[in-house]
């Protein structure tokens, strides 16, 4: 398992669209997936330990951004035959288990995570109501283990900003996580 850190955002960066299958059954695209305010574009999987170590925090912030206008979208494009815990099946199972309150989608290509420029899991983009990016950091400190309860909530900090704005913050810290795992 390799750890990476994502880049420096991209200000006013544009949003790529796609159209991926989601566990629900549909096939979502950033027009099914925006929000009023915004989008929160995450590319997460289901094996990773920085995943598994924020996934309530996602879906307490990402809920929390719904009432800002942010909606959020999550993207798994790991190779699920190298990776059975990221299977489309298991994709169901998670997002039923922590009742995901965002489409839950798979990358099978692996093309849209390569137009984002996504590295690793978990990787977040956020964006403002014109679909420019604005975010492209860390959800909180916590890395392989969930961090304190008390700790800054960097990237429901930033969305928050980005709802009242349109701007984020000019410091951000990058996300760490897993490398992506790309097919041979």
């Amino acid at each position: 398992m390799v750890s990476l850190e994502t880049p420096v955002c991209e200000f006013d960066q544009d949003i790529v669209d796609f159209s991926l299958p989601g566990v629900d059954g549909r096939v979502w695209d950033v027009e099914s997936c925006r929000g009023e305010n915004g989008l929160l574009v995450m590319f997460i999987c289901n094996h990773c330990p920085y995943v598994k170590a924020i996934r309530e925090r996602i879906v307490r912030d990402t809920r929390e951004l719904m009432d800002l206008g942010i909606n959020s979208v999550a993207i798994m494009s790991n190779d699920p035959q190298e990776y059975e815990e990221d299977s489309f099946d298991n994709m169901k199972e998670i997002a039923q288990a922590y009742d995901f309150p965002f489409p839950y989608l798979i990358d099978e290509s692996q093309q849209v995570a390569r137009a984002y420029g996504a590295v690793c899991t978990p990787d977040f983009f956020g964006y403002n109501k014109d679909l420019k990016l604005q975010y492209r950091g860390r959800l909180d400190a916590s890395r392989k283990q969930t961090a304190e309860g008390d700790v800054r909530r960097d990237l429901f900090e930033a969305m928050k900003q980005v709802a009242q704005t349109g701007r984020g913050p000019e410091d951000q810290v990058p996300s760490m996580g897993c490398s992506i795992k790309w097919k041979s």
